[in-house]
C-alpha cells in the first residue's frame, strides 16, 4: 500500500473515533471525519471514498500495520466501530513494518553523509535512531542515552518548530521561576536549541527589542497571533559560539578566563572541552586552561561542578563570584 501524509492522517483520524467511547461511529461518520480532516489538510486533495475508507481499516487490522483490537457493534441493521481496549491507540505500539522500513530507508540516506565534514553528528544519531525505533534485533538494550522523559515542556517542541517554520509569531504564556503568576510574551521564534537535557526557545521579543531565550519546561501555553513575522539573519552557530550554553548576557564582552584544574580531572577536561576555542597545557601544579567567551550563568555551573578540583585564575569579578557561591554553598552544610 503506498503511504503517504493523507493516509497517515486518516489513520490517525480513524484511531482517534474508534478510541471515542461517547459516540457511535458508523462508516459513514468515519468517512465524514477522514474527509473533514483532509479537506482542512489539503483543500485540492478531493477526499477518499467508501472502498479506500475500508482499505483503511483492514490495513490497520492487519500485522503488518497495527493489528488493532477493532470491534463491529451491531446497531439495528447497521454497525458502528470501536476499540475492544478503548486505551489502545496505534501511537502506543511499537513501530510496524512499514513505518520499520520507512525510517531504515531515511537512515541509509543519512547514513551516506557518514565521515563529511560538518556531519559528525550523524555518527551519534545513526545509533540513536536504530536503538529508540527498535531496528535492532538485539534480546536486551545495549545502548542507553541521556535523557528526561518527564520533562516537561516537551509537548511544545513541535508547535514551536512548525512557528519557526511557518513564520508565525506567538503568544506564550510562561511561568519563569521569579515570578509567582504566568504572563503573556509576545514572541517571534527563531531557534529551538538543546541544552543540559532541557529545550530552548530563542526568538525576538518586540517590545524590548532583544532575543528572548525562553525554557521550553517552564511554558504554559502557546497561541499563534495575526501579527507580522519579523524574520532574522542572525547566524545561529555564530551566536552560540561566544558562549557557553544558551544565554547570551547583554553588555558584557568576550574575555579570556583561565583556570587550573587538579591533576586528577586533567583527563577529562582534556577529552571533554569546555568550550571549542579551548587552549590546554599541562604543568606540574596542573591543567591550566584558557577560553575565549561571554561569561554567563552556565559557565559558572559547569566551573563550579569541578568543585575543589579547579580554581579560576582570572578574570577576577569571576574567580570573586566563584569563589562567593562557594562560601554560600558552604554555609548550608
Amino acid at each position: 500500500m503506498s503511504v503517504n501524509k493523507n493516509a497517515l492522517l486518516r489513520y490517525q483520524v480513524l484511531d482517534r473515533c474508534f478510541r471515542n467511547t461517547g459516540r457511535m461511529y458508523f462508516w459513514e461518520d468515519l468517512l465524514n471525519e477522514c474527509n473533514d480532516a483532509l479537506m482542512e489538510f489539503d483543500p485540492a486533495c478531493g477526499g477518499i471514498g467508501r472502498r479506500q475508507l475500508f482499505d483503511d481499516i483492514r490495513f490497520m487490522e492487519s500485522d503488518q500495520g497495527w493489528a488493532i483490537p477493532l470491534e463491529r457493534h451491531k446497531f439495528g441493521k447497521k454497525a458502528y466501530y470501536r476499540y475492544d481496549d478503548t486505551n489502545f491507540s496505534i501511537n502506543n505500539q511499537p513501530l510496524n513494518d512499514m513505518e520499520a522500513e520507512k525510517i531504515r530507508s531515511a537512515i541509509q540516506i543519512i547514513s551516506r553523509f557518514s565521515g563529511t565534514p560538518q556531519f559528525e553528528w550523524v555518527d551519534d544519531m545513526i545509533p540513536m535512531l536504530e536503538s529508540k525505533f527498535g531496528l535492532i534485533h538485539q534480546k536486551n538494550k545495549v545502548i542507553g542515552f541521556d535523557e528526561n522523559i518527564d520533562l516537561k515542556g516537551r509537548n511544545f517542541l513541535t508547535p514551536l518548530f512548525n512557528a519557526i517554520i511557518n513564520e508565525r509569531v506567538l503568544k506564550i504564556m510562561y511561568q519563569d521561576f521569579k515570578s509567582q503568576d504566568p504572563y503573556a510574551i509576545t514572541l517571534h521564534p527563531y531557534y529551538l536549541k538543546q541544552h543540559n537535557n532541557r529545550w530552548f526557545i530563542l526568538g525576538l521579543n518586540k517590545t524590548l527589542n532583544h532575543i528572548y531565550t525562553l525554557a521550553l519546561d517552564r511554558i504554559e501555553s502557546v497561541e499563534e497571533t495575526n501579527e507580522e513575522y519579523l524574520p532574522t539573519d542572525i547566524d545561529w552557530e555564530d551566536y552560540f559560539y561566544d558562549i557557553v550554553g544558551v544565554t547570551l548576557p547583554q553588555g558584557v564582552e568576550k574575555q579570556e578566563i583561565v583556570l587550573l584544574f587538579s591533576p586528577e580531572v586533567a583527563p577529562y577536561v582534556i577529552t571533554k572541552p569546555i568550550h571549542p576555542s579551548q587552549w590546554h597545557k599541562i604543568e606540574q601544579s596542573g591543567l591550566t586552561v584558557k577560553i575565549k567567551v561571554i561569561p554567563n550563568f552556565e559557565l559558572e555551573n559547569v566551573i563550579l561542578s569541578y568543585a575543589e578540583k579547579v580554581v579560576v585564575i582570572s578574570p577576577l569579578d569571576l574567580k570573586e563570584k566563584i569563589a562567593e557561591r562557594l562560601r554560600n554553598a558552604s554555609l548550608r552544610y
